[in-house]
């Protein structure tokens, strides 16, 4: 990681905007880390906790009720985090449950202030279709990806740490793009190390984004 030491107060976070499709989505100024997960995975949870509010995202017994793409602003400046809808458990038709996938993709492949995504994944049931499918396009896009594995309060400690564990070995030919950690929103439990990961993402010095740029344009010597 880098050795910037800043860090953007998440408390400060607020709602900016909603988008039904790509072309409502905001400007594409600053960066963005999104948040994606299955319906039933807890991300409105986690970015309650992150952020220190019960009311920032929409927490619901009803899987699934995230239908847009939701913006949100940190410390009223450019770099924002999006909430993006919930896959699977929603009990809409399927040709709508299509069209909010359509949507999903089509904001990850081409919005281009995307620096990051956090993928939620139950530690319980870890992984299910959705969250390999992210990993595949993380991998495939070289799109860097922080994986929490949500709810770790529903095992013990050591079962919650082996599950971990598992997962980094899983993806340990990956690990320069992809990170995992345990988190608990009921606990409070690494709320820090995803403040960490997402101050890494915002505020990493422009120049280590381009580097693969100015390689290109300008070869080593031999």
């Amino acid at each position: 990681m880098s050795q910037n030491h800043a860090s953007l107060n998440y408390r400060a976070t607020s709602f900016l905007i909603s988008a039904a499709r790509f072309d409502q989505c905001p400007p594409a100024t600053g960066r963005e880390v999104a948040f994606a997960g299955r319906s039933n995975a807890g991300k409105s949870s986690a970015l309650n906790a992150l952020t220190g509010s019960n009311k920032l995202a929409r927490t619901s017994k009803t899987p699934g009720r995230t239908q847009l793409i939701n913006f949100f602003t940190i410390n009223n400046g450019e770099h924002k985090l999006v909430d993006l809808p919930g896959y699977g458990f929603a009990k809409v038709p399927e040709a709508m449950k299509l069209e909010w996938q359509k949507e999903l993709g089509t904001y990850l492949e081409e919005r281009p202030n995307l620096v990051g995504v956090v993928l939620l994944v139950d530690i319980r049931h870890p992984l299910k279709e959705f969250d390999e499918m992210m990993i595949d396009w993380a991998i495939t896009s070289g799109m860097p990806l922080h994986i929490l594995l949500t709810k770790s309060d529903k095992l013990k400690f050591g079962a919650a740490k082996a599950a971990l564990q598992k997962l980094r070995n899983q993806l340990r030919d990956h690990k320069d793009l992809i990170t995992v950690q345990l988190f608990s929103s009921l606990n409070k439990v690494g709320i820090d190390e995803l403040s960490a990961q997402l101050d890494h993402w915002y505020l990493a010095p422009e120049a280590e984004a381009e580097i693969v740029e100015v390689d290109d344009q300008e070869p080593a010597e031999d």
